[in-house]
């Protein structure tokens, strides 16, 4: 396992360093300050001159106002409606409808043109070359020890 030993040889070469570098290197100034300062609390406040309008509320626990109606208008509207002819259910004014309607004669739909189809040609393959292959030089890859 050469390259195990490899990773626990340089990790801890490494880690070495870092603890030697810590103590033989001065602190920063920098993180002195911010420590005996303790951590920033300022606060940032933004203010806009732009006003939303007010908030607007839908009041639905009182009953619906029905608008009064003019007599005037009154007067119109029961003059303009017809006299009522006899008293036909939905249903019986629905099949009288259907019953009054034409039948359409079926006609068959136009046939769509055909589109001229395209055949592709028969192309012939170039004839394949076989060519020598170097070996592979390198740790990926190389089959031979």
């Amino acid at each position: 396992m050469p390259v195990a030993r490899y990773f626990l040889l340089v990790g801890g070469v490494l880690l070495a360093l870092l603890f030697l570098l810590n103590e033989v290197l001065p602190q920063l100034p920098v993180a002195e300050r911010v420590a005996e300062a303790g951590p920033n609390k300022s606060v940032i406040r933004i203010s806009s001159d732009r006003k939303w309008p007010e908030r607007v509320v839908f009041d639905t626990n009182m009953p619906t106002i029905v608008p009064a109606i003019a007599p005037a208008l009154v007067a119109k509207a029961e003059a303009a409606v017809p006299a009522p002819v006899a008293e036909v259910s939905a249903q019986a004014r629905g099949l009288q409808a259907f019953a009054q309607l034409k039948p359409s004669e079926p006609t068959k739909p136009e046939p769509k043109p055909q589109r001229k189809r395209k055949i592709a040609k028969t192309r012939v393959a170039p004839p394949m070359v076989v060519v020598a292959q170097q070996p592979r030089f390198g740790f990926f890859g190389n089959d031979t020890w």
